[in-house]
This record gives structure tokens, C-alpha cells and sequence, in this order.
């Protein structure tokens, strides 16, 4: 009867103790969130493009949490890897791949960014057809598997149909079963055929049937990046649209 009262009493201290736990853990990841968004690493213009790109909301829509391991694809310039790097140490693991060498061995000394690996891909890959703005990019693997969250910002539309086909294969492959795929990148105008004008934009509908194709269940989507002034006609480095750009906002799950 005494074990039986002890049992009792312990499961009552967890059951009052777990949410107060769960919520403090929320509270230190959302600190460290904070933390990544204002440090100096990050310069002005960047921190500028924040109440556009609205980075803290967009990491809460991708599940991202403490000791996850995530993979981000072609970090250009590193905007949003000098947030996740490190929101995401020291527990988790942040991998770069396609084109994030130079990001890489940016930050690869800098406080913060200890979790970092670079997943080397080579440019040789890289094949654009004459007269297409598009590359291909053959069938490959980045070599890792069991990866939580693959990530990838804008970078779709720079792929033709088979490319966006081999990389959706691939992330397929090192995710984990029940990891999750998020993508973002320029809305189009459903079943517009390509032009001078919109081809740094994707129809979503498109790119759910690409990715559902490779085995991925359609998870949710965001309103986070809509915006109703884009008139989804022009090229998204005009200045009448740039930096206030639709975009899309996806998330899949590998079954």
C-alpha cells in the first residue's frame, strides 16, 4: 500500500512539474531566438529585412526546437544560417549543403557555429541549358540520414522541373521517417507558363505535386509571407516588388 501511495505522489509531482518544465524550455529557446535576431554578426540590412521576412514566426512554423539536427540548402549569403546556427547550439546540429562553402567557412570560426557541417556539393553539378536561366542538377545524396527538418529559402525557382525532382528525392532520403521539408519561395500565378517576368517564381501548386510525387505528405501551409499588393506580373527584383514579394510557405512530412 505504501509503494502504491508513493507511485501516487510521484506521478502527481510529474504531472504538476512537466508543463511548468516544457514552458521554461520554451521560454529559453524563445530568449536564444531573440538573442540570434539582435546580435552584431548580423548587419543592418539584415536585421532590415526582418518585419518583411519575419524569421521568428517562420522558425515557430517549422517546428524548429533545442536539439534538433537541420539541414538548410543553398544558405546564399547566410541570412537565415546566422539565425539558426546558433538558435540551435549547442544540442542540435545544423548541416549547409549546394553552394554554402563560402557561408561555411565564413562562420566556420565564429562563436556560435560550432554546429555546423558542411555537406560539400559539387558546382560541377550545376548544368544550365543554353538559353535557360534554370540549372539541372543530377540525381544525388547528401549523405546523412535521420535529419529532423530540411530547409530551403527561395532557391526552388533556380532549378528546372527534373532538378527540383533529384533534390526533393534527396531530402526524402536523409530525413528521418516523420522529419519534416519546408520550403518558401516566390508565388506564380497558377499554370503561367515561364517568362522574362516570372521565372524566379513557382506556382505552389506545382511544387506541393513535385514534392508529394517524392513521397511526402502535405503538412500545412503559412499565410506568414502573403502579400496582397504583389501582383504576382513582375520580375521579383524590380524595385516596385522587391522585398515585399508573395511567397509561398510549405511544410511536408516525410511518413
Amino acid at each position: 500500500m505504501k509503494s502504491f501511495l508513493s507511485l501516487l505522489i510521484i506521478s502527481f509531482i510529474t504531472l504538476q512539474t512537466a508543463p511548468a518544465a516544457t514552458e521554461d524550455l520554451q521560454q529559453n529557446f524563445s530568449e536564444r531566438v531573440q538573442a540570434a535576431l539582435s546580435h552584431e554578426r548580423r548587419s543592418a540590412d539584415e536585421k532590415s529585412r526582418d518585419g518583411n521576412r519575419k524569421p521568428e514566426q517562420t522558425i515557430e512554423f517549422f517546428g524548429i526546437k533545442p536539439g534538433m539536427s537541420v539541414l538548410e540548402l543553398m544558405p546564399g549569403s547566410g541570412w537565415y544560417t546566422k539565425i539558426l546556427g546558433p538558435v540551435l547550439e549547442p544540442e542540435g546540429k545544423l548541416y549547409l549543403s549546394i553552394g554554402a562553402e563560402r557561408i561555411a567557412e565564413k562562420l566556420a570560426d565564429q562563436a556560435g557555429f560550432s554546429s555546423i557541417e558542411l555537406i560539400p556539393f559539387d558546382r560541377s553539378n550545376f548544368v544550365r541549358q543554353s538559353g535557360s536561366r534554370q540549372y539541372e542538377l543530377p540525381e544525388f545524396s547528401f549523405g546523412v540520414k535521420k535529419i529532423d527538418l530540411v530547409l530551403t529559402f527561395r532557391n526552388q525557382h533556380n532549378f528546372t522541373e527534373q532538378g527540383r525532382q533529384n533534390i526533393n528525392q534527396a531530402v526524402y532520403e536523409a530525413l528521418k521517417n516523420g522529419g519534416h521539408y519546408g520550403i518558401i519561395d516566390h508565388t506564380r500565378r497558377h499554370m503561367q507558363d515561364d517568362s522574362s517576368e516570372n521565372w524566379r517564381r513557382l506556382d505552389p501548386v506545382l511544387v506541393i505535386k513535385e514534392v508529394q510525387e517524392a513521397g511526402f505528405e502535405l503538412v500545412d501551409y503559412s499565410r506568414l509571407h502573403y502579400r496582397l499588393d504583389d501582383e504576382l506580373r513582375y520580375e521579383v527584383g524590380r524595385k516596385s516588388v522587391t522585398g515585399n514579394t508573395d511567397r509561398f510557405t510549405l511544410l511536408f512530412r516525410k511518413p
